[in-house]
């Protein structure tokens, strides 16, 4: 396959308002993130968007409160995904905070259930008796669920983001920012999110009915009033959420849904809150898990290290793990869970590197035999022996080395011949739209599916896989150009001499909080390679000169090593990283891509 291109980003016209203490190297790549003015990077929680502002609120707000009066059993049906389960673990913890005294959750299970309120997972529910079921990070495509629980005398509640089919589920509300009529100014909220504005929202409907009791401060004021016999109200002093954000933040990150300006308000309050020792019991226990400081986490560091550990128990075993260490106030607890989780993912890391494997031997087997130019624009692999719960990983990695929207397939078991499929995009292609063309196209071809532009799932049966492949192929070629195809490498262009800094490499760490559509800064420049050694086995240090400096730089490049020494003169595209070791900080380059100068 072609090697990444390198091009670097436009640069944009900054303006003179920073104060001194921001490096002009940040001024510059905010500027060409679009960042206008310093007070878009404040990331003050009074900044974000007005719940009240999303659609459906008054709707749902009316009828929980009418379930929290009446004590009804409420059951939050949350996702086996990472985005799921915080979504999850913030509904219940939040409805109890407001005064839900029977709250409870469930979780499908991949194999048994499927995906979002299904009609299987309301059958299980029936002896549960609940009264009032909320959706997180599903429900927007549930039709057969909701009219099951609705069937049963159940009120149903969808908080969902994900984009709406042509006609929407008979549920009683819909919080939804994607809705066709919904005016929210950010359609990026991830489940999570959606679920945390409905919590404020929420909040602000029953302070304005008095629900709250009176707070006493510092010995002074009126005690406390008991309004429990006012309206048989469940009165309850008002819940400060902020105790939610780290949830709030984790499952943002981890859906990878673009970081505009209201999403990187809550993953920063909610990054700072994880920074100050303040994460809750699960969290915290993750983190440690993962060997990383919380002191000086980063988005990154949720995304690669946390996110997989709690995805992994969804994947493979059962995500109501996940959601119970995220529920828990017991330390103990806590890390036995974590340890459990790191665990099932270090088997799922296992299993990925297979499949991986595998697939990669399926491709270069067809160029063999066809040559690069004859692989598909839109790529579909199947395996017999694959696990559906890891596929999404395996089209996620080959996407990245193909450079074109791979989906990836395995048998859903339970011997009924399904297959369960996942897919992950390229930059613009939008794959669930993709989806229903195919499904206008070719009626019945697909069973269910669902998703967003650059990630979504599917199911099909297992004799359609082949014609399915046609379609997709078919798909990609009239929606993108070959140059869409030909991966590109982003960058921030050069470093003058005097950027490679200590200080500017600090500054960048915590300027984000960095992710999907609000990159980490990466830069580009010619090397000498002054020397070079393997790390491990696959991993390579390097010391490198500007070809115009004399100080030597050190770099890491991770996984590259295949038993060729590295050229002697290279472009690399990198970032500025702060290294420590023993106690002490140094700057080096973590590198990303290199290639012969």
């Amino acid at each position: 396959m072609k090697s990444p291109r390198i091009e670097r980003r436009p640069i944009a016209i900054m303006n003179d308002d920073w104060p001194d203490s921001v490096h002009p190297v940040l001024r510059r790549i905010y500027a060409a993130r679009g960042i206008a003015s310093p007070h878009e990077i404040e990331h003050r929680l009074a900044s974000m968007l007005s719940p009240q502002s999303l659609g459906g609120m008054n709707r749902a707000c009316g009828i929980l409160e009418q379930a929290i009066r009446a004590d009804v059993r409420i059951v939050v049906v949350g996702d086996f995904d990472c985005d799921g389960a915080t979504g999850t673990a913030v509904a219940v913890r939040g409805l109890r905070l407001l005064g839900a005294h029977d709250v409870g959750y469930a979780v499908p299970n991949r194999f048994r259930h499927g995906y979002g309120l299904s009609p299987a997972i309301v059958e299980e529910l029936l002896p549960r008796q609940p009264q009032l079921l909320i959706t997180v990070d599903n429900g927007i495509a549930a039709h057969a669920g909701v009219a099951a629980a609705k069937s049963h005398g159940m009120q149903v509640i969808v908080t969902d983001h994900h984009l709406p089919g042509a006609t929407l589920p008979d549920a009683d509300a819909i919080v939804n920012p994607n809705l066709t009529d919904d005016t929210f100014a950010s359609k990026a909220l991830a489940g999570v999110g959606v679920m945390f504005y409905l919590l404020l929202a929420l909040r602000a409907h029953l302070r304005e009915r008095g629900w709250f009791s009176p707070v006493e401060k510092c010995g002074e004021g009126p005690p406390l009033l008991d309004l429990r016999d006012q309206d048989d109200r469940k009165s309850t002093p008002e819940p400060d959420f902020s105790a939610l954000l780290d949830l709030v933040a984790l499952g943002t990150v981890a859906d990878l849904v673009p970081l505009d300006h209201n999403n990187r308000i809550l993953v920063n309050a909610g990054i700072k809150r994880i920074r100050a020792g303040r994460a809750c019991a699960g969290v915290a226990a993750l983190i440690e898990a993962g060997r990383r400081d919380p002191a000086r986490l980063v988005a990154a560091d949720l995304g690669f290290v946390v996110a997989p550990r709690i995805n992994a128990a969804g994947r493979l075993e059962d995500m109501g793990l996940g959601i119970e260490c995220l529920l828990t106030d017991d330390p103990g607890r806590a890390r036995e869970l974590a340890e459990t989780l790191s665990a099932i993912n270090a088997e799922r890391r296992e299993l990925q590197t297979g499949m991986v494997e595998q697939a990669q031997a399926e491709v270069h087997k067809w160029t063999l035999a066809h040559g690069d130019g004859a692989l598909p624009h839109g790529i579909v692999l199947f395996d017999p022996g694959w696990h559906h719960g890891v596929v999404g990983l395996v089209a996620s990695k080959l996407k990245e080395t193909l450079h074109r929207p791979v989906i990836a397939c395995a048998p859903a078991g339970g011997g009924g011949g399904e297959v369960k499929a996942s897919g992950r995009s390229i930059p613009g292609f939008h794959l669930r739209d993709a989806l229903v063309d195919i499904d206008a196209r070719y009626p019945g071809l697909l069973l269910r599916f669902g998703g967003h532009a650059m990630a979504a799932g599917l199911t099909l049966h297992r004799d359609d896989v082949e014609a399915f492949a046609a379609a997709f192929d078919a798909v990609v070629r009239e929606r993108t150009t070959p140059e869409a195809l030909d991966a590109v490498v982003l960058t921030d262009g050069e470093l003058d001499t005097v950027d490679f800094s200590l200080d500017l490499a600090q500054q960048l760490r915590y300027a984000g909080p960095w992710g999907q559509g609000f990159p980490e800064p990466l830069f580009d420049g010619v090397f000498a390679l002054d020397s070079w050694k393997v790390m491990g086995e696959t991993h390579l240090r390097l010391k490198l000169r500007r070809i115009d400096a004399m100080q030597a730089l050190d770099a890491v490049v991770f996984n590259a090593y295949t038993g060729t020494p590295p050229p002697a003169r290279l472009r690399a595209v990198f970032q500025l990283d702060v290294n420590e070791w023993n106690g002490k900080q140094t700057l080096q380059l973590i590198i990303r891509h290199l290639e012969p100068a």
